[in-house]
């Protein structure tokens, strides 16, 4: 593995909507279902208080979470633990800091233990999940 960061980032300015849609229609543009979204932001605003935060952290933040029924295939009959990294998720987040810089992420799915089946269905998943985050920046 070339780069040992868990967390492959994308940012660029624009409008936090504007991403976070361009982010679901790539998704969506591979065939593949959003089956959950997650409002972090929104969780951690409600819940700031109860666990003795006030600190805003973020201007927005949304996760993803989708699977592709034939990529889980081959990265699961490559090694039936791979169901860990289903369903992939990717995050679209503005910093309460910087609310004009919108950030595209993913958690690098990779294992060094792995099958080299496995090493190699795994890279496909990274495959499509950085060319789904370049696409919703318009990075390609």
């Amino acid at each position: 593995m070339a780069d040992p960061h868990p967390i492959v980032t994308y940012s660029k300015a624009a409008k936090f909507e504007d991403v976070r849609d361009d982010l679901k229609l790539a998704i969506e543009g591979r065939g593949l279902v959003v089956d959950h979204e997650s409002f972090v932001n929104r969780m951690l605003e409600r819940t700031g208080k109860d666990v003795g935060s006030s600190r805003k952290l973020y201007a927005d933040a949304q996760a993803f979470l989708f699977c592709s029924a034939a990529l889980s295939r081959r990265t699961m009959e490559a090694d039936p633990a791979n169901v860990a990294f289903c369903p992939y998720s990717m995050v679209v987040y503005a910093t309460a800091q910087q609310p004009g810089t919108v950030h595209v992420a993913y958690r690098r799915p990779w294992r060094p233990d792995g099958s080299t089946a496995s090493k190699a269905a795994l890279r496909e998943v990274e495959r499509l999940l950085d060319g789904i985050a370049r696409e919703a920046l318009g990075l390609r």
